[in-house]
């Protein structure tokens, strides 16, 4: 019965074939010429070998490519299909294959989401299902460009893209995440744009699957799956997209293996051998001319259908141009040769497609062929540009479907103590360190419910990210202990629930009413993870809408679009107008420093328009080359702490109107009022041309006579007389740091009112913060500036809440406190006030610093949270006396005005910043938007040689920021 029904289906498309259609969509006279020229100097085999696209790998042994070299050599096969492999290897072996063969051969790819589909070690895009959440199609357009540009330069033709099934069914085994979702019109607009990308890139776009793949429930690799459609039904959902896509000159498509009795009575027979389906439809009704592939012909959706050979003829017949990995082209030649002979196949239907296949060769450039050039293969498909779209492509996709109470962003930091917990089996290390960059996040793991509940009570929110490995046809659920842990944590706490996993996962969880906030980030990767950390926390706002419908909880279409609060946010140097290529001479110069033992390592830091673009450390803690530096590790900053400590809090109270800048030392410090220092006013102490000495050795008057901290001074151990820790078993007592103050207050003042930087004013400042709000300096900056910014790190004291592990050394002291002084302040008078000084005694990491320093570029504004008005701002980034030749603002450093200063001499002048003893640099500037942060610890063993500033490092390092620029 079997051999009877393929006999009459031979019979039946033969007689169809002889009214077969004739090809003249030829482009140009010169394409028509070429095409008749090589079709009439083929015979018939070669003709029929045009036919075959053939399996290729790129990881398989020596019989696989001879192999694929006698179908070449021998059969005349018209194309290759590559599998996995390698880039180079796949280049080499096209090159092989293209040399051998007569006419240079079609190659083609499953590129769906870039070559990383198919091949190691290469670009991997977002999958459809990503794509369909990002409202901004251009940006898809763009992706299909860049695809298309790596595509042509592994000497490939087609990119078997994009996937237009439409994915009504959320259990489809086989589609899921390669389908934009389940709105036809969505689906449509996403696959015309990346059509037209890949076009406009020099590559043919192959739609798949017709006629639509997406609602089915079985995988047609293995079965042939079942639409029961009518007619009506396809016309609205399926052939949708289709009919649009052939109106805008899609290149080719692929015909799936479906049984579909609306469009083929025939039971049980493929849609792919069907002529109703493939001529009658595809070409006749809906008027399409380009170029027809079967999907794979070793699919069990199809060969379990016919044999080998047999298939393949039917397949032709049934009006397929292009037959996609045959298992027998010898066999399958013999076929086509017989069916001819017995007049089953015609001359005019060989001719149609095989002279189709010969334009499009044409069009392709094979007529001019050139072989792929291996140099710099590697790196030109993987450059850092790709990069660059793939985080707008995130940035616009990642999704906030539930959004409780605003719970995203999260704001108001200084209230919150926030926890995460990962679920799901893939890494989720990217998203945690993302998130601490925000604030401080700690990591909650335990084997019980019971435990974890507990370990979770003091905190206010949790961050539970749910991390799946980044594979199409990867199952993704929620385990049963997931949902009832998230269950438990919901109910307890309030919840911000990221997902790095396919969109349907989330049907799995019944209950959302406990769950305050829904980040659907689609994909498990650094940029997933880095963009939905910053959505959470407001760097962004978010912008994507669900491509399917979850469940009943939310419905296709779906997204919040929650606040931007400028937070500092993370992406690549030209996304914000800077060369990577030129930033790279950053590591050039920081090597030279770690190598010429300028500095034992070093962090640097550069961000631009509210985006981290560069964040690298360097080196080591100390030169026994032990502990490397981390982007986490907090450094001595030195007089950047007056910059980031003292002076905001001064901003701060003169925004309030509780301190003028003609305010008289004498009154704000009543110690001074009756000395010769009683009439300086704060703007001069600010300026730094108050009359003050540069610097007082404090620490030298309590020596002993062997130069050693004195007994009358210093204990080795804390007592309330001797409370103030210098160093490790080091205090002093309890009235030197007034001592101190009482000195400044004796000290000489310098003969005219002129720029001369001393530590004096921020010292004195410090005294006067602490009596005007009755809280020491630390607490004051703490919670007025540290705590809502998510400077988390920033403190001073450092031993007092991080592990020495991360605080590199600041020096051998050899001259005070004879020790290695690590995580205690290198300033000897900061030490003296037990830490806490307004001049110095800060540590931080350069994230921390430049949040400080982008709320300052932002004017006073940072994180939805005005810490001073902008205009106080500009108040005090004033350079009030540089014609008298003082460069300094109010606290702030500013440019040199003449040749030698702080900077490379080629900021704008509006810029701002400071530097620090220890090598340290912080500065910002408005005209350019960036903000760079050097810290070092180059006073590392000994701080008298300044090797670092004699040789510009960090000045050079701002020059090389400034070259980037290329907007």
């Amino acid at each position: 019965m079997r051999l009877f029904v393929i006999v009459f289906l031979f019979a039946m498309q033969a007689a169809s074939a002889q009214q077969a259609l004739v090809f003249d969509d030829y482009k140009s006279p010169a394409e028509k010429k070429w095409t008749d020229s090589v079709y009439n100097s083929f015979s018939f085999d070669e003709r029929v070998g045009q036919l075959f696209m053939v399996a290729a790998y790129s990881n398989k042994d020596a019989s696989h490519v001879k192999g694929i070299d006698k179908l070449i050599t021998d059969y005349k096969i018209g194309g290759l299909i590559f599998f996995q492999g390698g880039p180079v290897r796949q280049a080499k072996l096209t090159n092989r294959y293209q040399k051998e063969s007569k006419l240079p051969l079609f190659v083609g790819i499953d590129a769906e989401w870039g070559l990383s589909m198919r091949l190691d070690s290469t670009y991997r895009y977002p999958w459809n299902m990503t794509l369909g959440a990002v409202q901004d199609v251009s940006l898809i357009e763009k992706q299909g460009y860049q695809m298309a540009q790596q595509a042509k330069r592994m000497g490939i033709h087609f990119n078997f893209a994009p996937v237009v099934d439409i994915n009504t069914n959320p259990d489809n085994p086989i589609i899921g995440n390669r389908s934009f979702g389940e709105d036809k019109n969505n689906v449509t607009n996403r696959a015309s744009a990346l059509v037209q990308g890949i076009q406009n890139g020099g590559v043919y776009a192959t739609g798949k699957h017709f006629p639509g793949h997406g609602d089915t429930a079985s995988d047609s690799h293995y079965a042939l799956p079942y639409l029961p459609y009518d007619k009506k039904r396809l016309e609205e959902i399926e052939l949708y997209p289709y009919k649009r896509l052939f109106d805008e000159g899609m290149s080719s498509i692929m015909v799936a293996h479906l049984n579909v009795p609306a469009l083929e009575p025939t039971p049980n027979l493929p849609t792919s051998l069907s002529y109703n389906v493939v001529t009658n439809l595809v070409q006749k009704k809906m008027g399409f001319k380009g170029l027809i592939f079967t999907d794979a012909l070793n699919m069990k959706g199809a060969s379990g259908y016919m044999q080998p050979g047999d298939i393949d003829l039917e397949a032709f017949l049934a009006g397929n141009d292009v037959l996609l990995f045959a298992e027998n082209v010898p066999l399958a030649i013999e076929k086509f040769r017989q069916a001819y002979t017995d007049t089953v196949l015609s001359e005019e239907r060989l001719q149609y497609s095989v002279k189709k296949i010969l334009a499009y060769k044409y069009r392709i450039g094979l007529n001019k062929y050139k072989p792929v050039d291996l140099t710099n293969l590697y790196s030109e498909l993987n450059g850092s540009q790709y990069d660059d779209l793939n985080y707008q492509l995130y940035e616009n996709a990642v999704t906030v479907l539930k959004n409780d109470e605003e719970a995203v962003p999260v704001a108001q930091l200084e209230n919150e103590n926030i926890a995460y917990v990962k679920m799901g089996d893939d890494d989720g290390a990217g998203f945690l360190e993302s998130l601490q960059k925000y604030t401080r996040i700690d990591e909650v793991k335990e084997d019980t419910l019971k435990v974890l509940t507990q370990k979770l009570k003091d905190y206010t929110t949790v961050i539970v990210g749910y991390h799946k490995a980044d594979g199409a046809w990867k199952k993704h659920d929620f385990s049963t202990k997931e949902l009832e842990w998230l269950d438990t944590i919901a109910k307890n706490k309030k919840v911000i629930l990221t997902v790095f996993a396919k969109p349907y996962v989330l049907s799995k969880i019944k209950n959302y009413k406990n769950i305050e906030s829904v980040v659907l980030a689609y994909q498990n990767n650094t940029i997933a993870q880095t963009v939905a950390a910053e959505i959470i926390f407001g760097a962004l706002g978010s912008k994507g809408k669900s491509p399917v419908s979850i469940g009943t909880a939310f419905r296709v279409n779906d997204g919040i679009f929650t606040k931007k609060i400028d937070r500092l946010g993370f992406t690549t140097p030209e996304n914000v107008g800077l060369s990577s290529a030129k930033l790279s001479k950053i590591d050039l110069i920081a090597q030279r420093a770690i190598s010429e033992k300028m500095t034992p390592g070093l962090q640097v830091l550069v961000a631009r328009h509210g985006k981290v673009i560069y964040q690298k450390s360097f080196g080591y803690h100390t030169y026994d080359n032990d502990v490397k530096v981390k982007d986490t590790d907090i450094y001595d900053v030195a007089s950047l702490t007056k910059m980031l400590s003292t002076l905001p809090n001064i901003m701060q109270l003169y925004d309030k109107g509780q301190l003028k800048l003609d305010e008289k030392l004498g009154d704000m410090l009543p110690v001074f009022a009756k000395t010769d220092k009683k009439n300086i006013v704060l703007k001069d102490m600010l300026l730094h041309q108050a009359r003050f000495q540069p610097w007082l050795p404090f620490y030298q008057q309590t020596l002993d006579s062997l130069k050693h901290p004195d007994s009358l001074y210093y204990r080795k151990m804390y007592s309330p007389e001797y409370p103030h820790q210098v160093a490790d078993n080091l205090f002093l007592r309890e009235d030197y740091p007034t001592i101190m103050i009482e000195k400044i207050a004796e000290s000489k003042l310098l003969p005219k009112k002129e720029y001369k930087y001393s530590d004096f004013s921020f010292i004195l400042l410090k005294e006067y913060l602490e009596g005007k709000t009755k809280k020491t300096l630390d607490v004051l900056s703490d919670q007025a500036f540290y705590k809502p910014l998510g400077a988390s790190n920033t403190t001073y004291n450092p031993l007092r809440k991080f592990d020495m592990s991360v605080i590199p050394p600041t020096e051998v002291d050899n001259y005070f406190r004879y020790q290695v002084i690590q995580g205690y302040v290198h300033d000897m008078a900061a030490a003296m006030q037990d830490g806490v000084a307004g001049h110095a005694g800060l540590f931080s990491n350069a994230m921390d610093v430049a949040k400080i320093m982008q709320m300052y570029l932002q004017k006073g504004s940072y994180g939805g949270k005005q810490y001073f008005s902008a205009k106080t701002f500009d108040t005090f980034n004033t350079c009030y006396d540089c014609k008298e030749g003082n460069r300094r603002g109010l606290g702030f450093d500013k440019p040199q005005i003449e040749k030698s200063g702080p900077t490379c001499g080629c900021v704008s002048k509006s810029s701002f910043g400071h530097t620090g003893f220890t090598g340290t640099m912080a500065w910002a500037d408005p005209e350019t938007g960036i903000v760079y942060v050097f810290l070092s610890n180059r006073t590392y063993p000994e701080a008298a040689e300044n090797r670092l500033s004699q040789n510009n490092i960090r000045e050079d390092i701002q020059k090389a920021i400034q070259d980037a620029i290329i907007e």
